[in-house]
């Protein structure tokens, strides 16, 4: 068995291979941006109807879970641009890891149309809560791996407070607690979401805050 010291040799420093992680991340923004063209592409314009703006109206649902997932993927592409920005070597269980992460990007246009069509049912629900929480997980996964493995810029004490700590799981844990509520009522769980994405980065920083990191 390699030894951490192996492993660390095992990886690839960012300067002297530039070419590859810089395909790395363009594979990633390549997935984003087609997920993203994919969430608009769901919504349907109405044809032969009589009145448009009731036609709009009983697909508002479509149109909530369009703009909630593009805030969502446009929030976690972000977190993911700045994240990459301070890794400074990487290795093949980072890009594997990374690949985990971005096939359940991938996944979200599915979810937030089944949510968009199904947002009063308890599945529907279910299934985009998961989906959510997966990515949060992966991304998490990623830079927990990078930070053990002295992978990533010394000098992120930010990085360190929000992601290696009780705050790191403030996303997956808000989802996956949503799926409970799913049962009683789904129609709450939205409301949990936004106040996720209003509120989450100030929830992040005082757990961090209070558990010393």
């Amino acid at each position: 068995m390699a030894t951490h010291r192996e492993r660390i040799r095992q990886t690839h420093e960012r300067g002297e291979s530039e070419v590859e992680f810089a395909r790395v991340l363009a594979f990633t923004d390549g997935v984003f941006a087609i997920a993203i063209t994919l969430l608009v592409l769901a919504l349907e314009v109405p044809a032969g109807v009589d009145d448009v703006g009731a036609a709009l109206r009983d697909r508002s649902s479509d149109f909530v879970a369009y703009a909630f997932s593009f805030a969502v993927l446009g929030s976690i592409w972000l977190a993911h641009h700045r994240f990459y920005g301070s890794v400074v070597r990487f290795n093949t269980r980072l890009i594997v890891l990374n690949l985990v992460y971005l096939a359940l990007v991938g996944l979200v246009p599915f979810s937030a149309e089944l949510l968009g069509h199904y947002s009063d049912t308890t599945d529907g629900v279910i299934v985009y809560a998961l989906n959510l929480a997966g990515i949060s997980l992966a991304f998490t996964a990623q830079v927990f791996y990078a930070f053990h493995h002295d992978m990533v810029e010394q000098d992120l004490h930010q990085y360190e407070r929000r992601f290696l700590g009780p705050a790191a799981f403030v996303v997956s844990g808000t989802f996956l607690l949503s799926i409970p509520v799913a049962f009683v009522d789904p129609n709450i769980c939205p409301f949990i979401w936004v106040g996720l994405l209003v509120f989450g980065g100030r929830i992040a920083d005082a757990i961090g805050g209070r558990s010393g990191l």
